[in-house]
């Protein structure tokens, strides 16, 4: 048959990676969109003095910043949580609240966030290809007609892969910097950055800052 001819030559393998991808995609896309982006729980709460230890890792940061209690939810936030008015929740290392995902980016699922901007990228610029192939351009009103989906489609498609990727390389250079989005937007805000020596005093350099976040 067709079916088995086209799969002898290896043109079905394509098809079923672009599936898989996609499948992919929106796996992830539920995992962390459902999963706890690491929510700050009463029974959880961080001793000051505990928290004071924090100095033998990163020394940069003045110990005499007294952890802050949520005026929401009451709990005592570690250093770099934030509540999230949306989730009801402290966030441990808050990073931003994702109106696509309805939940927020923080300790728990930020590197699953990472994969699933990179799995959607790949899977934007294969579909903008497949888009672009199957266009043939000509200026006739009939063209246009039999051409309008695909168009549409290529369209659609180079916007996302620029929002996507824009997102992707804007998330990479900050977790190279060991920062996150919320710390980057409010750092005049922030009294444990105000009172810091160094501009950013979790920085340890790009190798360890993204093997810290990845690994």
């Amino acid at each position: 048959s067709d079916l088995q001819k086209q799969e002898e030559r290896g043109e079905l393998l394509q098809p079923l990676i672009f599936v898989l991808l996609v499948l992919c995609s929106v796996l992830l896309y539920f995992k962390v969109s459902l999963m706890d982006p690491g929510f700050v729980k009463p029974e959880e709460e961080v001793k000051e003095g505990e928290d004071k230890g924090q100095g033998v890792v990163i020394p940069q940061i003045p110990g005499d910043i007294k952890l802050r209690r949520c005026g929401y939810c009451l709990v005592k936030q570690p250093m770099r949580a934030k509540h999230c008015q949306l989730c009801q929740h402290c966030v441990r290392r808050y990073d931003h609240h994702c109106p696509w995902l309805e939940n927020c980016v923080g300790e728990r699922n930020h590197p699953l966030f990472i994969l699933y901007l990179s799995v959607q990228l790949v899977v934007l610029l294969w579909g903008g290809q497949v888009a672009w192939s199957g266009l043939y351009f000509e200026q006739s009103r009939e063209w246009l007609q039999h051409n309008i989906f695909l168009l549409v489609s290529f369209l659609l498609i180079f916007i996302f892969t620029i929002v996507v990727l824009l997102l992707l390389v804007s998330h990479l250079y900050l977790i190279s910097c060991n920062t996150t989005t919320w710390e980057f937007m409010s750092h005049h805000r922030i009294s444990y950055l105000q009172h810091s020596e160094l501009e950013n005093p979790f920085d340890q350099g790009i190798i360890l800052n993204l093997w810290r976040f990845f690994c």
